[in-house]
């Protein structure tokens, strides 16, 4: 096992219980209590979980919490990566999308970059990238511009100035959150407004979340459930949120991994 995969097997075992002993995840993985000692180290300074002796628990987390790119891309690997090759099938060649920033999305941009024709607007500095490294020259990446956050989307009034004159098939919408009462939620007020201006601009609104997402609330609403077209998650998803949101959603796809 790569050390990557078993760090993000470790914050996915803090989240699910709480708390782990270095001893307890030494034997698991194999490997030693110093090397166990270090990915609690690292894992600890990208904000993913929190050190105690002997071990490491959850992270405090609250509303305004905005965890870095960098942080996010350690969690739910395998997750992103099956939600995002359900998503890639909806995109057809010459379709003008949006994708939002967030690792998720991040993980569908990867899976486009062989789709011709594609254009694509995204307030996301990574997601641009990874098209600007592929180098398609059929395919056409509109960067908002805007301010950066912690996430590196783009935000703010020259972002969403940008993307209201546009017109989209698809826009792909990463969440912080989604619950019954709020919604889709962010811990940023402000790409709050900015993914709202994405919605507004598409035909249809597709919303990336993995289970993870489910009864977790940033501080500000993107939208209701009612407002995707589709929701892709993963089969971790409990069974009654499953049955809410296919009372709130045209339509629920689980990516199978």
């Amino acid at each position: 096992m790569l050390a990557q995969q078993r760090q993000a097997a470790i914050v996915d075992r803090v989240r699910s219980t709480g708390g782990v002993r270095v001893t307890d995840l030494a034997g698991e993985f194999g490997v030693s209590d110093m090397t166990i000692r270090r990915d609690l180290d690292l894992l600890a300074e990208r904000g993913l979980l929190a050190k105690v002796h002997g071990g490491a628990t959850a992270a405090e987390s609250g509303s305004t919490d905005e965890p870095g790119f960098a942080a996010k891309s350690a969690r739910q690997l395998a997750e992103k990566a099956a939600i995002a090759a359900t998503a890639a099938h909806l995109v057809l060649p010459g379709m003008a999308v949006a994708l939002s920033a967030g690792t998720t999305t991040a993980a569908l941009a990867h899976r486009l970059v062989d789709t011709a024709g594609l254009t694509v607007v995204t307030n996301s500095i990574p997601v641009a990238e990874v098209f600007h490294r592929a180098g398609r020259p059929d395919q056409t990446v509109v960067l908002t511009g805007g301010i950066r956050t912690p996430s590196d989307a783009l935000v703010g009034p020259v972002a969403v100035a940008a993307i209201r004159t546009l017109h989209l098939d698809l826009v792909f919408l990463g969440v912080h959150g989604m619950s019954v009462r709020a919604g889709y939620t962010t811990p940023n007020l402000t790409e709050a407004e900015t993914n709202r201006a994405l919605i507004a601009s598409a035909e249809r609104l597709v919303v990336l979340a993995d289970h993870t997402k489910w009864n977790t609330v940033g501080i500000s609403s993107i939208a209701p459930l009612s407002a995707a077209h589709t929701l892709i998650t993963n089969t971790a998803l409990p069974t009654p949120a499953h049955k809410t949101l296919q009372t709130h959603v045209r339509q629920l796809l689980v990516a199978p991994i």
